[in-house]
């Protein structure tokens, strides 16, 4: 060590060792190496799982929000064309919320969250933002059921906003239809015409919209035609919608087809 610190007589014998000995240096630390390197693989690929798994969770509740601020839009442009409609009426008006839908196939009926503590009674007009819904058939102190104008059980006067002939619109049982009955072959009636609520009966007050004609139908030999129209209500799809307090209206029982009482 001595004459190898002293003397350059042995540094081109270092240099050849040092030379000759790195592959062996290299090969002695490569485990460190690949052990290092494996390490750090492994954490890597676990911060990439856990930075996935946050992101998809985030993405999730995006989604979740998103899907909300879609419900609550669609649920304000509803509530703003119910204001418009309620704007549009000199009664006075109070905005019920769906609270459930009955499940008999044949029973076209909905429960409100509007009762007697809301001055709801029997036979109220409920209507949304494009037309008649129904009435009152059942009030509670918190709740009340709703007959469907759709209903088999339902009819309403009506008349065509165009020329003022008169019929009765009863429920189909389907929410898509009502039929016109004794409806005479002279009358003059036609595919898009509007029916509105006549009046009479005092049931419904007169003018709101209750169906569009879409089907005349004459068939010799039959004394009344076949006339079909479907509801201005959307009654499949309303969320929210309006008892009417008009000045007429007060609180009957439950009627037959024909609105008379029972």
């Amino acid at each position: 060590m001595w004459l190898d610190s002293h003397s350059q007589f042995l540094k081109p014998v270092r240099h050849a060792l040092g030379f000759s000995l790195y592959p062996l240096h290299q090969i002695s630390a490569a485990p460190s190496v690949l052990i290092e390197w494996f390490g750090d693989s492994a954490k890597s690929r676990s911060e990439l799982e856990r930075s996935n798994a946050e992101l998809s969770a985030r993405n999730l509740i995006l989604g979740q929000k998103i899907q909300r601020l879609i419900s609550l839009e669609t649920e304000n442009i509803e509530l703003r064309e119910l204001l418009g409609a309620s704007d549009r009426l000199n009664e006075r008006v109070v905005v019920a919320e769906l609270v459930a839908v009955d499940p008999d196939p044949f029973s076209q009926q909905i429960l409100i969250n509007k009762g007697s503590e809301d001055m709801a009674f029997i036979g109220q007009p409920v209507l949304d933002s494009h037309g008649l819904m129904g009435q009152v058939i059942d009030v509670l102190p918190f709740t009340s059921r709703v007959l469907l104008i759709a209903d088999s059980n339902h009819a309403i006067p009506v008349e065509v906003n165009r020329n003022g002939v008169r019929a009765i619109a009863v429920g189909s049982g389907n929410l898509n239809q009502l039929n016109l009955i004794y409806v005479p072959e002279t009358a003059d009636i036609k595919v898009g015409d509007l029916l509105v609520s006549s009046g009479l009966g005092g049931r419904y007050p007169r003018g709101y919209p209750v169906a569009k004609v879409t089907k005349v139908k004459y068939t010799p030999g039959q004394a009344f035609a076949e006339v079909s129209a479907v509801p201005s209500a959307q009654l499949d799809r309303s969320r929210h919608m309006l008892l009417v307090f008009n000045k007429t209206a007060t609180e009957v029982p439950p009627t037959t087809l024909w609105g008379e009482e029972e």
